[in-house]
């Protein structure tokens, strides 16, 4: 029963696949806020480092307190960076997003503990019982981690307190950090339920709007909007933006022959290679009509489109679906139109898709089966 309880509220009650899906989401969107989390921290780390010196002569104080604005430095820049790489559709690492959260938080604490307990020993820490109940309130994180994360702070504080401070601070400190900790862990549970709750909801809903229900591909509208990302997320960079256009060979004569629910068969199969496609190698795909399809993806050298187009085909002939009306082959081929364009310049979007639907009719004119590159 217990056991039972806890995976409910571990993944509440949404299920693995949908807690997880939005969990993957989350640590996404964690990025900007450990950019500003980590900004605002290295600002407020500097002014206390500035007090000591100047009030106190304090070096040791003031270095520990630089010390933290350092390290939070170094975390805005690594997060910059993870940014930059989202922006450019690179693949980023979760777990790393994971511990980079998990550093910043440490780092806070740390600032916190010292300024609490070993900064001043005498006085009641008023201070990080605020740092407690609001530190982890920026980031999208895991019930289970809030609830780990806010124990083992509260049993390192609490070890602290009885160690360092006075026994006549130390109740005061106690019970504080105590009605910190578990105000804190309610309003984060219902903070975090309701935020996962949206992502569930607003992913639905996507979903449905954007997935296309036969191959579950992305749509033309999903396609579109996706497209004009593409282009406004990397206007300054040197590399060069890939679109390809994927028709079936003679699909009509398929359809005719076999009858539609068996090209119903074959469009799901295409759109699951192609899905297989986007999970391995992280280029976007969607059914933008009936049996033609496209590609989104980026390359840093012009010679390397062709290589994603050429394993298209052969991913395609590869399922050896059976086609005794191809003129073709007597399998299941498609025709690859591939436009490339450099990031940088303005481009129109109808444009580019016209250009690369230009190369799938000369790849189709020149046989079929076949990938032809344009720029």
């Amino acid at each position: 029963m217990l056991k039972t309880l806890y995976k409910k509220w571990r993944y509440y009650l949404l299920g693995r696949d949908d807690y997880k899906s939005c969990m993957s989401i989350a640590y996404i969107n964690n990025i900007t806020a450990l950019r500003w989390a980590n900004i605002v921290f290295f600002v407020m780390a500097i002014l206390f480092s500035i007090f000591p010196v100047i009030t106190e002569k304090n070096i040791i104080k003031a270095s520990f307190y630089l010390g933290a604005a350092v390290v939070a430095l170094c975390l805005f820049f690594i997060a910059s960076n993870q940014n930059k790489k989202l922006k450019e559709r690179k693949k980023i690492n979760e777990k790393f997003i994971y511990v980079l959260v998990l550093l910043y938080y440490l780092n806070v604490m740390f600032f916190g503990l010292y300024l609490a307990v070993w900064a001043d020993p005498e006085k009641i820490a008023g201070s990080f019982i605020g740092i407690i109940i609001c530190v982890l309130f920026l980031f999208n994180i895991s019930p289970l981690l809030y609830l780990w994360l806010t124990i083992g702070i509260l049993a390192v504080y609490i070890t602290a307190v009885i160690n360092v401070k006075l026994p006549s601070v130390w109740n005061y400190d106690i019970q504080n950090a105590l009605f910190a900790g578990i105000m804190g862990l309610i309003f984060g549970w219902n903070i975090i339920m309701k935020r996962i709750t949206m992502m569930s909801t607003t992913e639905r809903l996507k979903d449905e709007n954007t997935i296309d229900e036969l191959t579950k591909l992305r749509n033309r509208r999903d396609f579109m909007i996706t497209f004009q990302r593409f282009l406004s997320n990397h206007r300054q960079t040197d590399k060069f933006l890939c679109i390809a256009i994927i028709d079936i060979d003679f699909f009509k004569n398929y359809n005719d022959h076999y009858g539609h629910p068996k090209g119903d068969e074959c469009l799901r199969t295409i759109g699951e290679a192609l899905n297989n496609l986007k999970k391995n190698d992280g280029i976007y795909a969607a059914r933008v009509g009936g049996e033609e399809f496209a590609l989104l993806w980026n390359i840093e050298n012009f010679a390397d489109a062709e290589k994603v187009g050429l394993r298209v085909n052969k991913i395609i002939r590869d399922l050896n679906i059976a086609h005794e009306k191809s003129f073709v082959e007597p399998y299941i081929t498609v025709s690859v139109g591939i436009h490339v364009a450099p990031y940088g310049i303005h481009h129109d979007i109808i444009d580019l898709y016209n250009l690369a639907d230009k190369a799938l009719y000369t790849a189709k004119n020149n046989g079929r089966n076949r990938t032809v590159v344009s720029s």
